[in-house]
């Protein structure tokens, strides 16, 4: 037990936490917008893999990492603009949209990958961090909390700006009223299918980033199917936060540090089995359902497609 307080542990399970952590923040904070929209964006995950794929490959031939993060969100929100057509603007059901987008997604980067590279995986070089003078120095979290690449704390300053626009923006009194009361925001003379349009557009360059991250910054590698249930950890995630961007933060946070959990105990000498790790997400998923999930809030239109006009 005296393992686990030492700094090397505290140290490893933070950095990690944040590592394994912001994939799930860009998508969990884009889920969050398109939420309160009234839309569920069940391809959140599919929208992860084409960032993660096209980010990787821009990333690679470009010897960019910004280059490529910025491939990776282009190529989510490309990916978004199927949720757009189909199921706002010719309103089919967005369960049905977002799986077949998730799958459709799967298959294009696992046959694009093979074709490209064929059985073999190749690596980028590690992204640089950026160190924060004096808070750098922190004993045990200093290193861990700030020092970082920079994408981390763009990241970090987009919970700031989603806080923001959510509730002090007419842009985010129209996004919440699309979710909530979509005919009063129409009678006010307020476009729902444009304000949902970018809602799921904001989504998808979010979560298109998230993959790029996961990627170019996380792993270093594209691998098929490489983001294992993150996208909808990020959905979990997005509606446990009640609309509230700091809940997000906290939630992939808190989320990360369970992925993170058996590295930071194999550095003090503890091992833990493979199956075990991988599961570690998905208990806590369960975990935080079971506590959290009757605190949940869901806009009261969210799932429904708006005809104008409709009561």
């Amino acid at each position: 037990m005296s393992n686990l307080l030492t700094s090397t542990f505290l140290a490893a399970l933070i950095s990690g936490g944040i590592l394994a952590g912001m994939p799930l923040l860009l998508a969990g904070l884009g889920e969050m917008v398109s939420e309160r929209a009234g839309v569920l964006n069940i391809g959140l995950e599919g929208m992860m893999l084409m960032g993660g794929y096209a980010g990787f490959v821009v990333a690679l031939y470009s010897h960019s990492h910004w280059l490529g993060l910025f491939g990776g969100l282009l190529a989510g929100l490309v990916a978004s603009t199927v949720m757009v057509i189909f199921c706002v603007r010719l309103g089919l059901d967005q369960i049905v949209v977002g799986i077949a987008l998730l799958v459709t997604a799967e298959g294009i980067t696992s046959v694009l990958q093979r074709a490209q590279f064929g059985t073999t995986y190749p690596r980028l070089d590690s992204m640089a961090a950026l160190k924060i003078p004096v808070l750098s120095g922190i004993p045990a979290l200093g290193e861990s909390l700030f020092n970082q690449p920079l994408v981390v704390y763009v990241g970090l300053a987009l919970v700031a700006v989603a806080h923001w626009v959510l509730r002090s923006t007419s842009m985010g009194l129209h996004l919440r009223a699309a979710g909530e009361k979509p005919q009063a925001l129409d009678a006010a003379g307020v476009s729902v299918t444009a304000t949902r349009s970018v809602a799921l557009l904001v989504t998808g360059s979010l979560g298109g980033l998230g993959g790029a991250y996961m990627s170019i910054v996380g792993a270093g590698i594209f691998v098929p199917f490489m983001t294992h249930g993150a996208g909808f950890i990020g959905i979990v995630i997005a509606m446990l936060s009640r609309g509230r961007a700091v809940w997000v933060l906290i939630g992939a946070f808190l989320f990360g540090m369970s992925v993170s959990l058996s590295t930071a105990l194999q550095l003090v000498g503890v091992n833990v089995p493979q199956d075990v790790v991988n599961m570690l997400p998905f208990v806590a998923v369960l975990v935080a359902l079971v506590i959290f999930a009757r605190e949940a809030y869901l806009p009261a239109a969210l799932g429904s497609p708006y005809v104008r006009g409709s009561r």
